[in-house]
């Protein structure tokens, strides 16, 4: 489990294609790895990924193709978002996210707003019905308040502070980006009684 608050950003340095998969190499900058061992999750543009290999500040992943196929941004060099999982005793600065991508959005506006910026993304019809005004949802690894939603696009609103730590101040108009809707939204529709 993970928070959405990016700890750090980080570098894809290589991507080695194994069959379907691939191995990545990612140089962790300043997230520090001196408790991460072997087998350990660390959210990778929000992408809930195993440590396989670790090196001082580097880490060594492996991609399934079934990541691969519904998720964007691990095939190529180029930075990303980093989170180490959760401990029980830290704090849950934004909301709970398991590191499952549910699904890709592509990014519709991306606009100043005062010293902020306003981010608009079409969500796939199938997420839609899970995001909601003042709920939580992760993109590229990143705990957001939904600010307007208006058919499969919503609205969230990114402070200076979250440019300036992660890399969504990359995005642009036409690019795509890994949601993770509200965990609590699909346990809820589970529990509702089917028609």
């Amino acid at each position: 489990m993970f928070s959405g608050i990016v700890a750090a950003v980080g570098r894809i340095e290589s991507v080695e294609r194994r069959g379907g998969g691939a191995r990545l190499a990612i140089d962790a900058r300043k997230l520090p790895l001196r408790d991460v061992a072997v087998g350990d999750s660390i959210a990778v543009n929000g992408i809930c990924l195993t440590v396989v290999l670790r090196r001082k500040s580097r880490f060594i992943v492996d991609v399934s193709s079934e990541t691969l196929r519904c998720t964007t941004g691990l095939g190529r060099p180029g930075e990303v978002n980093l989170e180490k999982s959760l401990r029980f005793s830290d704090r849950l600065g934004g909301h709970l996210v398991s590191g499952h991508v549910d699904g890709v959005g592509k990014v519709t506006r991306f606009a100043p707003a005062g010293a902020s910026r306003l981010l608009r993304v079409r969500a796939p019809r199938a997420l839609a019905r899970y995001i909601a005004r003042k709920g939580s949802i992760a993109v590229n690894g990143v705990s957001l308040t939904v600010n307007a939603v208006k058919g499969a696009e919503f609205e969230v609103n990114l402070i200076p502070h979250t440019l300036a730590v992660t890399t969504l101040k990359d995005l642009r108009a036409g690019g795509r980006v890994n949601l993770e809707v509200d965990m609590l939204a699909r346990y809820a529709e589970r529990l509702l009684p089917r028609k």
